[in-house]
């Protein structure tokens, strides 16, 4: 009997997200993208940013485009009944920032989980998916880029085989930050 401790983990699984999802993803990214940010980031820049860019009808606009391809980790609490507890989003052909050229790229946009489910190997999975979906749509090489001060985003992706290739400045809510770029290769292992 389990008396300490995180609860034990429901089953999880990795799918592509589908139209219906966009008022969940809203739900979780305004759930998740606060962790990302630096502490020194006020709440006001933070909640413009969710407001703005990871509305409901921002990711419905995201499912609906071919070139944005979307998954989520959704955890079953009963039978019949889930929750998102994360997601991804990668964007085919986007450009890296500059001094960092990449042949047939893929931006990974967003890669958000749930802080009870951080370090249970959700976002893992989640990157994995994203990574064959990119692999598939002709992609050879993945760039993202996390906030300089995101050093377990940083080692995270670092586990994962994506190195430092640079930086770029990334605003949220009028405010600038710096970002850490990094690349990896979607080739299998």
């Amino acid at each position: 009997m389990r008396t300490t401790g995180a609860p034990a983990l429901r089953r999880v699984h990795v799918r592509p997200a589908t139209a219906a999802d966009a008022d969940a993803l809203a739900d979780l990214a305004a759930r998740t993208f606060h962790l990302a940010c630096p502490p020194t980031l006020g709440a006001e820049a933070i909640e413009a940013f969710v407001t703005e860019q990871l509305g409901a009808d921002r990711f419905a606009a995201s499912l609906a485009d071919p070139e944005r391809l979307v998954h989520v980790a959704e955890e079953e609490l009963a039978p019949g009944l889930t929750r998102l507890v994360g997601y991804t989003l990668v964007v085919l052909g986007a450009a890296p920032p500059a001094g960092a050229p990449l042949e047939h790229p893929a931006e990974l946009s967003k890669c958000y989980v749930l802080p009870e489910h951080q370090g249970s190997g959700v976002a893992g999975r989640l990157l994995a998916a994203a990574t064959a979906a990119a692999r598939e749509h002709g992609a050879r090489t993945l760039w993202l880029g996390t906030n300089r001060a995101n050093r377990r985003a940083q080692r995270f992706y670092a586990r994962h085989g994506f190195v430092r290739a640079g930086s770029r400045r990334f605003t949220v809510g009028g405010e600038e930050q710096d970002d850490v770029v990094m690349t990896g290769d979607v080739a299998p292992t």
